[in-house]
């Protein structure tokens, strides 16, 4: 018999999960598009998406999710 909360925790277990997926997917997205700016020489949108990203891991770090683990590597800023 579980305890009683058991289903809350494995309910928010999964939110997490979902949350770190897509901040995963999030990140990884803004990268391609940071890397296709500036193969394009977008810089207002290299920009923009710079600091998408930093606002992205910030919310990561601040759930303790480890960025580096899920977006791959940076691209040079």
């Amino acid at each position: 018999m579980s305890k009683p909360g058991h289903a809350a925790l494995i309910e928010k277990e999964g939110e997490m999960g979902e949350f770190t997926a897509t901040i995963a997917n999030r990140l990884a997205q803004a990268y391609q598009e940071l890397r296709e700016a500036a193969s394009n020489g977008d810089e207002f949108l290299a920009e923009t998406l710079t600091g998408e990203i930093e606002d992205l891991r910030r919310i990561a770090e601040e759930h303790g999710i480890d960025v580096d683990s899920l977006a791959g590597e940076p691209v040079d800023r």
